[in-house]
């Protein structure tokens, strides 16, 4: 039976998205506001993006087991006159990068996550820490009181890069296609699905690999050997961790065990950005402000009128541009559906329709939960 018959509550909504899938359209429904919105905000995200992925490359790299990295934001280029403005928040706000970062590691899921508890990762571990405590006395002696803290840090310092990494490939994607939309190349949702389908297709197969340098040494963390790709090693995990699970906001969900507002089952959690009530963005605590507000300073012109000419103006910006980034990630949900889907979604062979219809009915249920009806 499927999910579609099981909850007759969901159904005509359900019912409604996947022949709007199975026709070629996207989880968000085509409209010239919406591509205009997505499109917009997605520029946006890219240069944010551009500057987060350098970030968490540059701590994996260079920050690597430093117990005290206070200036781990600086990407190795300190001043008086950046702190001041890093402590005015006059920057950009690299936390959320972490965030996103953390949420991955908890989470896990993936090769990535399965390699980090094999063997070969401890061993190899080991050797870089046992070269970083060659020279740190405090170190070397943390280690041999608390083995596995030192271990757990190199896993953690494996998730920065490894977020990074995939970040690296969407923020020049997200810029394309802006670039794409100015030239007049993407005229439609399906063509921003499409671009960035056509983009997490071309970089699939391609190596994830780690490596830090240590008294001029390299010391390979994740070797080409464990066989991780950017694909299934990196994005869909980020996905899963980002997109649909993350984690409850405080201050707006009780952490009361008894009040069962938060499911003991971590597969069950769903907080993430295509759950996630925008209302709450710009209150204090709630991660994803910060990542609004990075992009508030980077929206493109057309993008920002629409903003203003709303009711309330820029009154209430950052939930607008939340709502706008929901719209943009459903579409990116999209690309990953139908590049993880068993055949296209508008084949027209039962046998491949039958193989669809079963990979796509626990996601649509999982989405049935999301904000993705009222973002019409």
């Amino acid at each position: 039976m499927s999910v579609l018959s099981q909850n007759k509550t969901i159904e005509p909504a359900l019912a409604a998205v996947k022949q709007r899938l199975e026709s070629g359209g996207a989880l968000l429904p085509d409209s010239p506001e919406n591509l205009l919105e997505v499109v917009g905000i997605l520029k946006s995200y890219g240069v944010v993006l551009g500057e987060y992925y350098r970030n968490l490359t540059y701590i994996s790299e260079h920050q690597f087991l430093a117990f005290f990295p206070f200036f781990k934001f600086f990407n190795g280029d300190f001043s008086l006159n950046k702190l001041g403005r890093h402590w005015w928040h006059d920057r950009i706000n690299f936390e959320f990068a972490e965030y996103c970062m953390k949420a991955m590691f908890w989470h896990g899921g993936g090769g990535l996550d399965a390699y980090l508890d094999s063997t070969e990762f401890k061993q190899r571990a080991q050797l870089a820490i046992a070269a970083k405590a060659r020279r740190n006395p405090l170190m070397a002696v943390m280690h041999r009181l608390f083995p596995d803290f030192l271990l757990e840090q190199v896993r953690l310092m494996t998730y920065y890069s490894a977020l990074g990494y995939f970040w690296s490939f969407m923020s020049p994607m997200f810029l394309e296609l802006s670039d794409r939309y100015d030239r007049g190349e993407i005229k439609s949702i399906p063509d921003v699905v499409k671009h960035v389908q056509d983009g997490l297709v071309a970089a699939a197969g391609v190596p994830y690999i780690y490596k830090v340098t240590i008294n001029a040494e390299d010391y390979d963390i994740v070797p080409a050997s464990a066989n991780l790709t950017f694909l299934m090693d990196t994005a869909v995990p980020y996905v899963e961790a980002v997109f649909f699970r993350s984690f409850p906001f405080r201050g707006t969900v009780s952490y009361n065990a008894q009040a069962y507002q938060i499911s003991p089952e971590i597969s069950q959690f769903n907080y993430g950005v295509l759950y996630a009530d925008p209302l709450p963005v710009g209150g204090a605590g709630i991660p994803p402000t910060l990542l609004m507000q990075d992009m508030r300073h980077f929206l493109p012109d057309y993008l920002h009128e629409i903003y203003q000419k709303s009711d309330r103006g820029e009154e209430d910006l950052l939930v607008q541009i939340c709502l706008s980034f929901q719209k943009s990630m459903f579409c990116v949900t999209t690309a990953a559906l139908r590049g993880l889907a068993p055949h296209p979604f508008e084949t027209e062979d039962s046998q491949e329709r039958q193989a669809n219809d079963k990979f796509l009915a626990p996601w649509l249920a999982r989405l049935s939960r999301s904000q993705l009806y009222t973002l019409q």
